[in-house]
C-alpha cells in the first residue's frame, strides 16, 4: 500500500503537471485505488502532483477489482474508489456488481480499464459509473475526471451538515457533536468540520485544547468576501481529518445575525469537507430556525427529564413543521443513570418526543470531566469506553456510512451504490 499528500508529494521526482492557474481544486476528498500492475499505480500516484490534488488523501493499493471488493467487506469506502481490471467486457458488470455490494451508496467510482469499446463504455456510464478511462492514459486525464465529478461548476456538494441542538442548557450538545466528529473523522479517515456557533461561550476551542487566531466569527466577519481560500485559512487543524471554526468567546459585544447569516459559510464547508458538524447554541432565533431548516440531519441532545422532555417535544415538533420534505430530527439522551435523579425511561422519553432514539450515553462524571479539563475528546482519554461505540454509531448513520464491520453481503432492501444503480 502507498499513501501520497500533497506534503510529501512535494519531495517525490516526478515534475508537477503544468495546470492553468485558475483550475478549481477538488475538495477533501479521500481516494483509494486498486491497481492490477505497478505501472497504473505509479500513474495513478503521480497524479497528486497536480495543484488541484492539493487538498486530497490518496492511497493505492494491489489487486485491482478483487482486492477492492475483500478490502471494504471490513473497512469503509472513501469518496472515491479507482479500480484497474483487465477482464473482459462481458464480465466487468458482474465483477462491480460485487463491489457495490460491499459499498456505502455515496461512493463513486472511476474504472480503469484495457479495452477501448464503446459498447462497454456505454453501459458502464448508464450503471453509474463516474468515468471509464482506457489505459494507458496520462495522469492529467485521470485528475481531469476526478475535477469534473468534485470541482465542476454546479457539481453537488461532497459534505453533509448535520447539526446538534441541546433541548436543555447544560444537556450536553456540545460534547456529544464535537465527539460525534472524532469518531466519524477516526472510523471514516475523512475530513471533518465543525462550525461552533454559540459565539459568546462556545466549547470547541477548549475541548479540542485549541485557541487559534482566526475563527467563524472572521468567516461571518468577510462574508462579502469569503470563498473557498478563505475559509480554508481561517480553519485550524485540532486533530487528524478534525478542522475548526472556534467561536470567539467574548462578552464585550452582543451578536444579532441576520436570518441568512450563516448559510453562505455552510454552503462553503460542503462543497470542500465530507462532514459539516454544526454546534448550534441553545437559544432559539431567526438565524438558528433557518441554519436547522437548510441542513441535513438535526439531532436533539437532552437528559431524561421532564424539562429536557417538554423541550424537546417543542423542539422536534417545530423542527418537523419547518421541513416537512426533509429528515425528521434524530434524539439523544445524554447523562442517563445519573446517581439519586429520578429518570423518565429512554423509550417512554423517545415515545413522548415522537423521534427516533439514536443512542443512548452514560452519566460518567470521571472520564467526560477528565476529558473536558484536558482539552481531549472521550476516545482519548478511556478509549474502551462505551460512550464511544455510541458516538460512533451516531456518526455512521447520520454521514449515511457502513460501519466498518459490515458484512460482505448487504441486508435487502440496502441502497447500492450509484454505479450499479440501473442493475440494482
Amino acid at each position: 500500500m502507498s499513501f501520497l499528500s500533497r506534503d510529501n508529494a512535494k519531495q517525490a521526482e516526478e515534475p508537477a503537471l503544468e495546470i492553468a492557474a485558475g483550475a478549481r481544486l477538488i475538495p477533501r476528498i479521500t481516494i483509494q485505488a486498486f491497481c492490477e500492475h505497478s505501472q497504473t499505480a505509479q500513474l495513478v500516484e503521480s497524479a497528486v502532483h497536480d495543484r488541484r490534488m492539493s487538498k486530497v488523501a490518496l492511497t493505492t493499493h494491489n489487486g485491482g477489482l478483487d482486492g477492492a471488493v475483500e478490502t471494504y467487506k471490513s473497512n469503509p469506502t472513501p469518496n472515491l474508489i479507482i479500480v484497474e481490471t483487465s477482464l473482459q467486457p462481458e464480465q466487468i458488470p458482474d465483477a462491480l456488481e460485487r463491489l457495490a455490494e460491499v459499498c456505502d451508496a455515496s461512493t463513486r467510482l472511476i474504472v480503469l480499464g484495457h479495452v477501448n469499446d464503446v459498447l462497454l463504455y456505454r453501459e458502464l456510464i448508464r450503471s453509474g459509473v463516474s468515468e471509464y478511462i482506457v489505459l494507458p492514459a496520462s495522469a492529467q486525464s485521470i485528475v481531469s475526471a476526478i475535477s469534473e465529478l468534485f470541482a465542476a461548476e454546479g457539481a453537488a456538494p461532497i459534505g453533509r451538515t448535520i447539526g446538534f441542538v441541546s433541548a436543555k442548557g447544560g444537556s450536553g450538545g456540545s460534547t456529544v457533536a464535537h465527539n460525534v466528529a472524532w469518531a466519524v473523522s477516526q472510523a471514516l479517515r475523512q475530513d471533518t468540520l465543525i462550525l461552533d456557533l454559540d459565539f459568546a461561550f462556545g466549547t470547541a476551542g477548549l475541548n479540542f485544547n485549541q485557541d487559534p487566531p482566526h475563527g467563524i466569527a472572521d468567516a461571518v466577519g468577510s462574508n462579502a468576501k469569503l470563498d473557498q481560500t478563505m475559509l480554508d485559512r481561517l480553519a485550524s487543524k485540532a486533530a487528524n481529518h478534525v478542522n475548526l471554526l472556534t467561536a470567539p468567546v467574548v462578552l464585550d459585544r452582543t451578536f444579532d445575525f441576520e436570518e441568512r447569516e450563516f448559510e453562505q459559510i455552510v454552503e462553503l464547508s460542503q462543497k470542500s469537507t465530507p462532514v459539516v458538524i454544526l454546534d448550534i447554541p441553545h437559544i432559539w432565533s431567526a438565524w438558528v430556525r433557518h441554519t436547522i431548516a437548510t441542513i441535513d440531519e438535526v439531532i436533539i441532545v437532552a437528559e431524561p427529564d421532564l424539562a429536557n422532555l417538554r423541550n424537546a417535544k417543542n423542539l422536534s415538533d417545530t423542527i418537523k413543521a419547518l421541513r416537512p420534505a426533509e429528515s425528521e430530527p434524530l434524539l439523544v439522551i445524554n447523562k442517563v443513570g445519573m446517581p439519586r435523579r429520578p429518570e423518565i425511561a429512554a423509550a417512554e422519553f423517545a415515545s413522548s418526543v415522537e423521534c427516533r432514539l439514536l443512542g443512548q450515553i452514560g452519566f460518567d462524571a470521571a472520564t467526560f470531566g477528565t476529558a473536558a479539563n484536558n482539552g481531549q475528546m472521550i476516545a482519548e482519554v478511556a478509549a474502551n469506553n462505551r460512550a464511544n461505540e455510541v458516538f460512533r454509531a451516531i456518526g455512521m448513520h447520520v454521514t449515511g456510512r457502513n460501519a466498518p464491520e459490515k458484512s460482505a453481503s448487504r441486508k435487502p432492501g440496502l441502497k447500492l451504490p450509484s454505479f450499479m444503480k440501473k442493475r440494482a
